[in-house]
C-alpha cells in the first residue's frame, strides 16, 4: 500500500514509519521540521518505497500518486513545543487537520487522527474512558493544543458523516522511547536526560501527580490494529499504558536503571498540569485485541540507552 505520514519526521511517526517500511509498504512522509527531525529517517533515505516531502500542513497537499492510507500526526506534542507558538499549534491541529481531510476525500484514503489524552483536561474522571467528554480550560495555556485536537475530532466525524470519508481516531496517552527529543521537555526525555548529565530531576508540583508510559512500540502496534480494523469501530479509541506512576515513582524506576541515587529539585506546578492521567483501554482490549505487553521497568532499558548515546555522541 502507499501510506502517507504526517508528521513523520517526529518520535511517533519515525517509529511508526520504521514499522510500516519492514512491512514493505511505500511510505511518504510529510514534514515541516518544525519539532521533527529528518535525522530520525535518514536510514531510509536510499529505499525505493520511501519518499520525503517538506511540507506545512496548515497548507493545502499535493501528492500526484495514489494514496491508501493516511495516518495524521502533524503537531507539535509536548508542552514546550506547543506552548512556543500557540497560535501555530492551533492553526496546525485545525487547519491542518481540515487540509488532510479533504486530501484524503480527493484520494478515497483511509485516515486514522492521532488525537491525544489531553481532550479528557484535568480530569474529575478516573482513569478516563473514551466516553468521558473532559474538563478542560479553553483559555488556559495549553488550550492551543487540547481544545485544537478536540476541534480536529470534530472535523473527523463531521467528514464521516457528510462524506462517507473512512475515518479513525486514537487517543494517545503517554508515551515515552527511542527517537524522543532530548530537549522536548517531556517528563521521560528530562528525567533520563538529567540523570545522565548528573544535574538534579526537575519535579513540576511535589510529585504526587500521576502518569501512564505506553512504550512506543507498544503503541505503533495499536495505531496499526486500529487503522486496519473494521468500519464498526467509529469511535475514538484510547491507546496507552493503563499502569500508573506518580512522578517520584518514575525516578525510583530511573535510579535503577542508572544504578546512582538521583537528586530532585521540585518547582512550581504549571497552569491546567493534570494531577492524575491512566488509560481505561478496554475498547483497545475488547475491539481491537490490544494492551500493552512492555513494563516500565523494561521499557526505559533501551529509552535510556538511546540518550545515552545521543548526549555521549
Amino acid at each position: 500500500m502507499n501510506i502517507l505520514i504526517t508528521g513523520g519526521a517526529g518520535f511517533v511517526g519515525s517509529n511508526l514509519c520504521n514499522n510500516l517500511i519492514q512491512d514493505q509498504h511505500h511510505i511518504f512522509i510529510l514534514d515541516n521540521l518544525h519539532s521533527g527531525r529528518k535525522e530520525n529517517l535518514s536510514h531510509c533515505e536510499h529505499l525505493k518505497n520511501f519518499n520525503f516531502i517538506e511540507h506545512d500542513i496548515r497548507n493545502p497537499l499535493t501528492i500526484e500518486e495514489d494514496i491508501d492510507q493516511i495516518y495524521h500526526l502533524a503537531c507539535p506534542a509536548s508542552p514546550k513545543f506547543y506552548q512556543s507558538d500557540p497560535i501555530y499549534t492551533t492553526e496546525t491541529c485545525v487547519l491542518g487537520s481540515l487540509n488532510v481531510l479533504n486530501f484524503a476525500l480527493q484520494k478515497n484514503a483511509k485516515v486514522l487522527f492521532t488525537s491525544t489524552s489531553e481532550v479528557y483536561g484535568d480530569p474529575e474522571v478516573h482513569p478516563q474512558p473514551e466516553s468521558y467528554k473532559g474538563s478542560v480550560n479553553p483559555t488556559g495555556i495549553r488550550a492551543c493544543y487540547d481544545e485544537g485536537k478536540r476541534c480536529a475530532e470534530s472535523l473527523f466525524y463531521d467528514f464521516h458523516r457528510m462524506h462517507g470519508l473512512d475515518i479513525k481516531v486514537a487517543r494517545l496517552f503517554n508515551t515515552y522511547g527511542p527517537l524522543m527529543r532530548s530537549d522536548d521537555g517531556r517528563v521521560v526525555s528530562n528525567f533520563i536526560c538529567q540523570s545522565i548529565s548528573e544535574i538534579p530531576l526537575t519535579i513540576y508540583g511535589d510529585g504526587t501527580q500521576t502518569r501512564s508510559f505506553c512504550h512506543i512500540d507498544d503503541l505503533v502496534i495499536g495505531l496499526k490494529k486500529l487503522m486496519n480494523s473494521g468500519s464498526d469501530i467509529l469511535y475514538p479509541v484510547n491507546l496507552g499504558n493503563p499502569d500508573e506512576f506518580s512522578l517520584l515513582e518514575l525516578v525510583k524506576e530511573i535510579e535503577k536503571i542508572s544504578s546512582k541515587k538521583l537528586e530532585v529539585e521540585f518547582q512550581l506546578l504549571p497552569m491546567d498540569d493534570p494531577k492524575i492521567r491512566k488509560p481505561d483501554i478496554q475498547l483497545a482490549k475488547i475491539k481491537l485485541g490490544w494492551e500493552p505487553s512492555i513494563k516500565l521497568s523494561d521499557g526505559l532499558i533501551d529509552t535510556y540507552e538511546y540518550f545515552f548515546n545521543q548526549l555521549n555522541r
